[in-house]
């Protein structure tokens, strides 16, 4: 990721977002209010300028993003179904006790933004990188802070998600917990992305569940992202925010045991029941 500056990515991910709200159908896929939300965020946080999210909720940019769809297929819906995907998950861990909600990498999400008047029992937190974070804040402060949403500006490429959570009194390691990491995995180192499993295991009681998007390996061991690989993970790395881990969907059962979690076969959305829209899988990890 590029230092001391906002991530591209998280802008990029947060208008498509925006232009999915006008494309037909996808009314029904993505969780009420989302777009409103993350086009408001967008421009009050001043990531994007108010022409730009007008541009981004025409029809017109629509037929762009389908245009060249052809890059990663169905990656452009795919980014609408991983939203409604860790919405359901949240809503449904909420629903079996959970207590507090962490998204990790949150760019411009609004899922905390969105659930923390609805349940205000629920502590919801948000870890980004402190140039994104930055601007979100000021963002959540135009559109209306919650008491029970706290933003944790964090670089976890610097400091162990550990020592960030025992630093905060607010965050309870034995509370049953929904961690969330949408679009995140990919850019982490395999290291990395082991530690954080684990120290989310060691950070979260009984119960708690870690929800999560990745992409699949290929033959070659580079990160799968469709059949322009080569071409889409050049254009990552010369943007400054490659692709650094990946891992094959059947091989993903054993790297939630060795790490802490648990698959769950019998629940939708479990790693063994593991969805895939674009190139980007959906799983679940239980404790």
């Amino acid at each position: 990721m590029r230092k001391r500056k906002p991530s591209r990515t998280a802008s990029k991910v947060a208008l498509n977002l925006v232009t999915l709200g006008a494309k037909p159908g996808m009314d029904e896929v993505l969780p009420p209010g989302s777009v409103d939300a993350t086009a408001s965020l967008l421009v009050e946080s001043g990531a994007v300028g108010a022409t730009s999210v007008r541009l981004a909720r025409s029809r017109a940019m629509v037929a762009v993003y389908k245009a060249f769809d052809w890059m990663m297929p169905g990656q452009f819906e795919a980014f609408g179904h991983r939203k409604a995907f860790c919405d359901s998950q949240a809503r449904e861990g909420i629903g079996a006790g959970a207590r507090q909600v962490l998204v990790l990498g949150a760019g411009y999400d609004t899922l905390g933004w969105r659930l923390a008047p609805e349940f205000e029992s629920v502590s919801f937190f948000e870890i980004d990188h402190p140039a994104t974070a930055s601007l979100k804040a000021k963002g959540i402060a135009a559109m209306g802070p919650r008491s029970n949403l706290h933003l944790i500006a964090e670089d976890l490429g610097e400091r162990q998600l550990a020592d960030v959570l025992r630093a905060d009194d607010l965050w309870d390691p034995s509370a049953r917990s929904i961690i969330i990491a949408e679009g995140l995995l990919m850019y982490l180192a395999p290291d990395a992305v082991a530690a954080l499993f684990e120290q989310c295991a060691d950070n979260s009681g009984a119960g708690s569940r870690i929800v999560f998007t990745y992409v699949g390996t290929r033959s070659d061991g580079r990160p799968d992202a469709g059949p322009w690989t080569k071409l889409v993970l050049w254009i990552l790395e010369v943007s400054g925010e490659p692709w650094l881990w990946s891992i094959a969907p059947g091989d993903l059962d054993a790297f939630l045991a060795e790490h802490g979690w648990a698959s769950a076969p019998d629940q939708p959305g479990s790693s063994a029941a593991s969805r895939k829209f674009g190139v980007e899988y959906f799983g679940v990890g239980y404790r």
